[in-house]
Order: C-alpha cells, then structure tokens, then sequence
C-alpha cells in the first residue's frame, strides 16, 4: 500500500501526495527543470546540491538507472517532486528502478502531484523553501520548515567539492588543465579530457599558487551550487589566476566568479534557468544555440556597462540575462550555460574547442617569445 506525503512551500502551500523513494523528511529551495530526459544525470549535478528539484516531464523513471549517467558519485538533490511515477522500467541496460536508486542513496520524493499547477506558482511566487515528509503531519512541517537554510547567502561548493586533487585523462596528452572543482559535472572533464588534456582536478579551497605548481597550460573554473557572492576563497583563487594571464574558461558558478573577479556583481534570479532547451545568442558570431541549464544567479548587467574591459558575448533570447563574457584584456572567457550538455543538446560543445585553441595559441605565444 502507498505511504501518504506532504509537500509545503514556505508561503504555505500545501500538496498531498504518495511517498517516493525514502521515507522521511528533507527541506531545501524548490525550483523545477524543464527537461524532457535525463533526469538521472539531472539529480546527480552537484549544482543542485541542497535544492528540491521538479520534473516537469509527467512520467519520471521509465528507463531506470545507469551507474554510466551519473554526473558525480550519488544523486546531490535535496529532494524529487513528481507527477506520475514509474517503479518499473524498460530500458534493459538499466541495473535498477528508481524507486530502488532513490532508496539507495537515501532521497526523500513526493509524486502524484500536478506539477503543471506548482511549476505555473513557483514561476509567479519565485524560488523558495520547501519540506517533503512522509512522517510528519501538516502541523509538525510548519515548524520543520523554518530550520531550512536559505540559498541566498549559502557557501556549497566546499561542501560537495573533492577531498583531494585527482587525474582525468592520458598523462603523455599534450596539454595540461587544472580545474578547480566547485561541484563539477564528470561530462565536463570528458570533454576535457576528449579534446587532448590532461587534467588535474583540485578541491574547491586549493589557492592559485598551489595549482601552479604543476604548471598547467590553462585553468578551468567549475559549475557548482550556492551563492557565489560569498565565495571570497574562489574569487581570490580567481583573480590570482587572471594575473597569471594564462587561459581561463568559467562554466556556470565559474561564469559567475570569473564576473566578481573582474568587479561585476551577481544577484539572485526570481526562480532561475532549468532545462534543456533554453535559446542563447552568441553575440560574437550572430548564432542562437540551444543549451542546457541549471542556475539561480547571474551576472550583473549594469556593472557589465560600466566596465570596459568586459565584453557580452552570449544573452539568453528569452530574459536578455548574460550568458557569456569574455575578458579584453586577458585570455579568459566564460559561460552561464552548460556546453557539456549532460543532459541536453550539443550545439555548444564548441566552446571546449574554443578554450583548447586559446591555450595553443598561448603556448605557442610563449614559446615564440623564449626563443
């Protein structure tokens, strides 16, 4: 028989549902992904680490789970709200369902809600905190829920970073990469790695000078949750890294950071960008380009006009929010969009390409200058 939950927004907003995958209780701020597939890779995204995450797509966990799909070691979600819930699956390279993965890993769900009506209420009301229960009653919620942290303000990247620095790739590939891992996906370092480097990936906290020491070509500044206005370590870290003058790629949080490293402020967006089909413009070329994204901050627009040596290079069709910037002065550039496109269309993978000539190109400035 089917176990009775509760789902509460802060405001008030109560729903009734079926239990999903543990029983008990988790709070975290709601905001919904679009997606149409890939929720697997979507729940193991260290980015959403400490956000309770709706599926818009009605049926979640037909095709099971696959230890190849994961982004990181283990789903990093606070939680999971549904509509229709699959326990079994068809797809015959999956090991186990969901219901047993979500088990597994000790996350709380609700389904059996209309998450039509939830995703319209969280776009009018904006992101906010909620709690999922399936042993408390309404009442006990209510107070549970003013224990839930708010994202606004909250350091996370140290929390889901490495421990210790680790390798991807050949050790003999001709071009050595450090990333600093803010809560990176594992598909970035693939694309990495696919293009000819050899990474090293540090924990969230290593400084510039520690990095450097192994003399990486170029540095790669990670995706990863939490507000990175507070983030004063890695905006240090980042600033370093510019007055190094060696090629510098920011994804997501390290869009963000590579921005308050350059005196551009970031600010909390009313429920932010989730999905897979969101319409960006690259302004440099004139193309749109479909891409994946997961964030709840962005870039300054103001504070980019007044700065002259940062440049737009990629706005979102639908907000005109910054979505790309590159740096005049410096070999540096970042995006607020995912290019790895774990889930999501390939139309920007390109940009790993673009970082990868960067670094030729600077090795081959430095070598012309030795000689």
């Amino acid at each position: 028989m089917s176990k009775k939950a509760y789902l509460l927004l802060e405001d008030g907003l109560l729903v009734e549902g079926t239990a999903i995958g543990k029983i008990g209780t988790t709070g975290g701020e709601i905001c919904f992904n679009t997606g149409m597939t890939g929720y697997q890779e979507i729940y193991t995204d260290p980015s959403y680490f400490g956000q309770i995450i709706v599926n818009t797509t009605a049926h979640i966990g037909n095709y099971g789970t696959v230890d190849e799909e994961q982004e990181s070691d283990k789903p990093k979600i606070a939680g999971l709200v549904v509509n229709d819930f699959a326990y079994e699956y068809s797809r015959k390279a999956s090991t186990e369902s969901l219901q047993q993965y979500l088990e597994k890993h000790g996350i709380v769900g609700i389904a059996d809600l209309d998450t039509r009506m939830l995703v319209r209420y969280i776009r009018s009301k904006g992101a906010m905190n909620a709690l999922i229960s399936s042993e408390l009653t309404p009442e006990q919620m209510k107070q549970e829920i003013k224990k839930v942290p708010s994202m606004d303000g909250l350091e996370l990247s140290s929390v889901v970073s490495t421990k210790s620095a680790y390798f991807i790739g050949e050790p003999n590939a001709p071009i050595k990469v450090a990333a600093l891992d803010l809560g990176i996906k594992v598909s970035i370092l693939r694309n990495l790695a696919a293009r000819g480097c050899y990474v090293q990936v540090f924990p969230a906290k290593t400084s510039f000078q520690e990095m450097e020491v192994w003399q990486p070509d170029g540095y790669f500044i990670s995706n990863g949750p939490g507000d990175p206005s507070v983030m004063e370590y890695a905006i240090k870290t980042v600033q370093d890294i510019l007055a190094s003058a060696k090629p510098t790629f920011g994804i997501c949080l390290g869009h963000q950071l590579l921005a308050l490293a350059s005196g551009i402020s970031t600010y909390k967006m009313h429920h932010g960008h989730r999905g897979l089909n969101h319409p960006v413009k690259n302004i440099i070329s004139g193309k749109g380009e479909m891409t994946s994204q997961n964030h709840g901050f962005a870039v300054s627009e103001k504070d980019i006009e007044k700065n002259p040596d940062v440049e737009v290079t990629h706005l979102h069709l639908n907000d005109n929010t910054i979505m790309g910037i590159r740096l005049k002065s410096k070999k540096a550039f970042s995006v607020q969009y995912h290019p790895e496109a774990s889930p999501g269309p390939h139309d920007s993978r390109y940009l790993f390409d673009q970082f990868i000539d960067m670094i030729k190109s600077d090795v081959e400035d430095t070598a012309s200058v030795k000689v």
